[in-house]
Formats: C-alpha cells, structure tokens, sequence
C-alpha cells in the first residue's frame, strides 16, 4: 500500500516535471551536446568534442567579454545593495506617503528593457541629453558616457542600478517587517544609539535576506544583455561587449551554434561556481556564528 500511495504522490507532480523538463533539463541537455558539435542554424554539424572549448580559451574576444561581465556585475551588485537596504530603511514605515514613495522607486522594476535604455539614451547623450545640458548650464564639456571606454561600464551599471533597485528594496522591507519590534523596544531601553541597533539587530535580522538578494543579484547581473546590445551594442571597440551579448552575435550574427553554446555552458559554471561560492561562505558564517 505504501507503494502504491508513493506512485500515486508521483502523478500529481508528473504535469509539473515533464514541464520543467522540456522548458529547462532538455534545453540544457541539447546545449550540452551542441557545444560538442560544429554546427549553424542550417546545416547538421559535425562532432568536434572539446574543440569549441579550447578555442574559447584562446579568443580574446570571450575572454574580454567576461573581464567587462565581471567588472560591470562588480559595480552594480555591493551599490545596488545598499542603496536598496537604504530605501527600504528609509520607507518602513506605514502611511500613504511612504506606499506612494515606494511605488515610485518600484515602477523602474516593471519597465522592460527597450523602455529602460530608451531613457537613459537621452539622459546620457552629451549633445542633447539631460546631464549634457546640466553640464553644458555649469560651463563643464559634457562627458560621452557611451562612447568612452572609460565610463561605458560605469553608464551600463548607473542604468541597471536605476532599472533593478525596486526587487531588492521589496525584499528588505519584507525581512524589517518580520523583525519584532521588542528587540527595537529592547534596544531603545538599554540607550543604544542608532548605529548600534542597525548593527546589532537589524543586520543580523536581515542576514538571509541580504545573502538571497546579493545571491540573486549577482545570478543576474553575470546575465546582462539587453542593456548592454540596446545602448552601446557592445561599443565602443568591444569594452561594453558583455558574455551573453558575445553568445547573441555569435549565433545569430556568424551562425555558430556550437561555438556559441561552448561559451554558454562556461558562463553557466561560472554562474553556478558564484552562486555557490557566496551560499557556502555565508552558510559557513552562520555555523560559525553560532
């Protein structure tokens, strides 16, 4: 009987798994096997087996493609962070100002992409853009935030920042409203300064909210495309060029399925490498606090 009842349990999330298998096990499954093969859009390819993978490691392009995904994921994540734990600090209070303030710094979240860099198009043009003009009104040369090696990264994460903070900043203002209000009350008795208290109580109290979020964040941020295609279209000479964005142009710009899906299984362990990384050096912290 208590087989048949575990056979039973199994039907009832069969729908759910054979979903899951065809939208996520056997795509990855297929760009497995296609990075193992020389293959394009039209033809049947041939196996080639680690080829695409060293090739990978001697292309300059990749390998600067990833250098610009780490650097830009290192500008938006740690801001990012604090200046959503910031606003959340901030808005955790209740009345109809603070829901309408929230909503505002949450509207950038449901903007798609095409919207998003639309705007900052015309916010980061030095000939008609906004902070040309403020630049231009205080007598400052206006600064080419697009067409600068130097300051393309910086523009890609200002914009990402600006689009992203609203996920992060709901997800604080969850984890301050399960804190209880004893501790503060607690802490308030004992004459304990404000610093204290963020230290003490509600870093500590947030501490698996702040690991979700920078976990999350950073799982995204190594993902960056649209901006990155949208804005500068990998300009200027590649210092934009992100690793999804060198995955788009090689399949669909050259028609190189196999070399590109190569490239999308060692992001993919990079992705997976990071994201363990942080989980097990903050789950180790915690056995440790203890």
């Amino acid at each position: 009987m208590s087989s048949r009842r575990d056979w039973r349990g199994l039907l009832f999330v069969a729908p759910f798994l054979a979903l899951y298998s065809l939208i996520l096990v056997f795509p990855l499954l297929r760009g497995l096997w296609l990075s193992l093969n020389q293959v394009d859009l039209f033809g049947a390819g041939h196996f080639v087996g680690l080829g695409n993978y060293a090739r990978l490691l001697q292309d300059p392009v990749f390998g600067t493609s990833l250098l610009n995904t780490f650097e830009v994921t290192l500008m938006i994540v740690p801001p990012l962070t604090v200046i959503a734990l910031a606003l959340a600090l901030a808005l955790n209070r209740a009345g109809k100002g603070a829901a309408f303030i929230r909503g505002i710094f949450f509207s950038s979240a449901v903007l798609s992409v095409t919207i998003v860099t639309l705007i900052w198009r015309f916010v980061l043009a030095p000939d008609a853009g906004l902070l040309g003009d403020l630049w231009g009104a205080m007598g400052w040369e206006p600064l080419p935030f697009l067409s600068d090696p130097q300051l393309v990264l910086p523009a890609l994460a200002i914009t990402t920042i600006w689009w992203s903070v609203g996920f992060p900043m709901l997800l604080f203002l969850a984890g301050l409203q399960q804190i209880p209000q004893d501790m503060y009350e607690a802490a308030a008795l004992d004459n304990s300064n404000a610093w204290t208290t963020f230290r003490r109580i509600t870093v500590p109290s947030l501490r698996r909210t702040l690991i979700l979020v920078v976990m999350l964040q950073s799982a995204a941020q190594l993902q960056l495309f649209g901006q990155s295609q949208l804005l500068t279209a990998g300009g200027p000479s590649g210092a934009s060029r992100t690793a999804v964005l060198f995955l788009f142009e090689t399949a669909f710009g050259r028609w190189e399925l196999g070399y590109a899906s190569a490239a999308a299984e060692i992001l993919f362990l990079i992705i997976l490498a990071v994201t363990l990384t942080q989980y097990l050096a903050t789950s180790r912290g915690e056995v440790d606090g203890r």
